[in-house]
């Protein structure tokens, strides 16, 4: 078996971490390569010290891996998604920083979790993305897909903008706002979720429009089926606008075009039967733990 490593390193508290999961390939046999710059300072905190291949962009990730390891957080999981891309590698996410909705694998529980790994008892859920498309182009935008969501809002101002919303060409709502979300099923448990757009199931085939701090309070979330191509005209007081894919963020002239949809790929998520969607949406949420019930 050969894999694929990604990782972000937060002193102390990623060391076990990063030490157990090398035992346990090292000890089984199984290739790893990893990311270049994550290997570096895994060599200056002298946490490893073999020789190994590695990766450095998309193009060095090819169909003889079985699968990606990203350990941190969902962040992580979202930068390990740009090496992915199309080429349908699963991933697995290793959980070492707070309770997140992607990152599954617990620190307590992590040679259980591998050893499903090597013995291929996992199952794959297909998570949806999003590609943006700007005229006039941004040449500056070198990944041009998020996972979780794309959003616009204000810069350098503390006046709101105003975004004009099309849905496959028809007019929907000039949103006058801090800015606007439009998240993925995967995405609507972050961003979306915290200016109260709703939970989607990462199954469910729909995206969600949820306004920032919307000056109209009329103006709700709503959720769309997931081939709709969305389009948005954004313009304030101020000559530019923030645009963020995930965490990648660019400034934008204002009155520039947008066109959000679904891209043609997906990216497949290792689902261990024992950490479900709902287990975590448990814990996260504190669900059934009002004693009251």
């Amino acid at each position: 078996m050969k894999v694929a490593i990604f990782g972000q390193y937060y002193q102390n508290d990623t060391r076990p971490i990063i030490k157990d999961i090398f035992v346990f390939f090292n000890r089984n046999h199984v290739e790893m390569v990893i990311e270049e710059n994550f290997l570096k300072i895994l060599y200056e905190e002298k946490i490893v010290e073999k020789q190994y291949k590695t990766f450095s962009s998309h193009t060095d990730l090819d169909n003889s891996f079985a699968i990606v390891i990203s350990i941190g957080g969902d962040g992580t999981i979202l930068r390990a998604a740009t090496y992915v891309r199309d080429s349908g590698i699963p991933i697995l996410g290793v959980n070492a920083g707070r309770l997140g909705f992607l990152a599954k694998v617990q620190k307590e529980s992590i040679e259980s979790f591998l050893q499903i790994v090597l013995e291929k008892k996992y199952s794959i859920t297909e998570r949806t993305l999003l590609s943006m498309e700007c005229s006039p182009t941004l040449a500056q935008m070198s990944v041009d897909f998020a996972m979780n969501e794309v959003a616009v809002s204000r810069k350098d101002t503390t006046s709101m903008i105003t975004i004009e919303t099309f849905l496959n060409g028809e007019y929907l709502n000039s949103y006058w706002a801090d800015g606007l979300i439009i998240a993925t099923p995967t995405g609507s448990t972050g961003y979306s979720l915290s200016c109260g757009g709703p939970i989607l199931t990462p199954d469910v085939k729909g995206l969600v429009i949820t306004p920032i701090a919307p000056h109209n309070l009329n103006a709700r979330p709503l959720v769309i089926p997931d081939d709709t191509e969305i389009t948005l005209k954004v313009s304030g007081r101020e000559e530019q606008y923030l645009v963020s894919l995930d965490s990648r963020i660019t400034s934008v002239n204002n009155n520039s075009v947008l066109k959000i949809k679904k891209t043609p790929f997906r990216i497949n998520m290792v689902e261990i039967p024992e950490e479900t969607f709902f287990k975590t949406l448990r814990n996260k949420l504190l669900w059934g733990e009002d004693k009251r019930n």
